[in-house]
């Protein structure tokens, strides 16, 4: 493994946070209710209160029973459906979001609108409405992300290509076909480390199953500089060694397949379940660049590679974390003391 990178700006952030799952909480902080009990989202721009209102079809749905707003979803459907004066705070919600990302340091914004519908053909006309929507308003290309080639393929399809080459999320072994997709709609991609049936268990299993798929992407003429690998990351509130696992593939995917590639994953997943979550994910970030990441799937207002790569790596509260997530700390003992203790600040 010869590939660190010491300056942040030379890693690559694929923005997240544009996705049709993010929720608030009903009648929190960011869960406006009237006086006549209607509902809407929250948010300031300069200081200004703004709201998009929850719709009627929104309160029949399983996630507004449960207390949560999705709020992604609840502006694209606004955006795509609503009356004029609804459609308008679904864009102005959007468009914060992608100004919020792109300030933050977003080379591209990963668009997700699975859950925006259980209907494919709503799932497809909603992906083919943000995409549209977010080139108008947006100065970086977009990251096409479903779990359905189908919708993914709406994406790209309509996307003119004006702020640069689009990404695919994502190729994997039990969608080869997406390999082609990528090639036809000229857009680099995202290769997953899971394989046919599932996901993988350790870092052999990583290093197998992108082996198998990068054959293929680069037999049919994908070129390495446009691949984007990831491991797949997975709390460790689940398994201590989950950490380990992801920084052990990272290194010998580096080791193996060279510099030319990139290394991305959605980096936060580490951290699920764990207390200061922040330092979890800063630490695993340092350690993830160490071993040869250069780019993340990251909510880049949250998780930053300049803050990362300037921690103190002999302060306690970063060698608890590190011990943490180098399966070092079993059943997170030592750190969630630590924590209890006030020594995490």
């Amino acid at each position: 493994m010869s590939r660190v990178i010491h300056n942040a700006d030379q890693f690559t952030v694929i923005g997240e946070n544009i996705h049709a799952t993010r929720v608030v909480k009903r009648g929190g902080v960011r869960g406006h209710v009237f006086e006549d009990g209607s509902e809407a989202v929250t948010y300031k721009v300069n200081g200004d209160q703004r709201f998009v209102i929850v719709p009627e079809y929104f309160t029949g749905t399983q996630p507004y029973e449960q207390g949560n707003l999705k709020h992604f979803m609840i502006a694209m459907w606004q955006g795509l459906n609503g009356t004029p004066e609804a459609s308008a705070q679904g864009k102005d919600y959007i468009r914060y979001e992608v100004n919020r990302q792109i300030k933050a340091g977003a080379h591209y914004l990963d668009l997700n609108v699975d859950e925006s519908s259980y209907r494919l053909d709503d799932q497809k006309q909603t992906m083919e409405w943000v995409v549209k929507y977010v080139e108008t308003v947006s100065t970086v290309p977009p990251s096409v992300d479903s779990s359905n080639p189908e919708i993914i393929e709406v994406g790209l399809n309509a996307y003119s290509g004006s702020q640069g080459r689009p990404m695919l999320n994502s190729i994997a072994l039990e969608r080869p076909e997406a390999i082609d997709m990528a090639l036809k709609y000229d857009a680099r991609a995202i290769i997953m480390a899971s394989n046919e049936v599932g996901m993988p268990s350790d870092s052999d299993e990583r290093v197998e199953n992108v082996g198998r798929i990068l054959e293929m992407a680069l037999t049919k003429g994908m070129a390495k500089e446009d691949i984007f690998v990831d491991p797949l990351f997975f709390p460790i509130a689940v398994d201590a060694n989950y950490g380990r696992h992801a920084l052990d593939a990272i290194s010998r995917i580096r080791a193996d397949f060279g510099d030319e590639i990139h290394i991305a994953g959605g980096m936060s997943n580490v951290s699920f379940g764990i207390p200061k979550r922040r330092l979890v994910n800063d630490v695993f970030l340092y350690l993830a660049i160490e071993s040869g990441a250069d780019a993340g799937i990251v909510d880049p207002i949250t998780t930053s590679a300049s803050r990362s790569l300037s921690i103190d790596i002999k302060s306690k509260p970063v060698e608890l974390a590190m011990e943490l997530l180098q399966g070092n700390d079993d059943f997170a003992m030592n750190y969630i003391n630590a924590f209890r203790n006030g020594d995490l600040e």
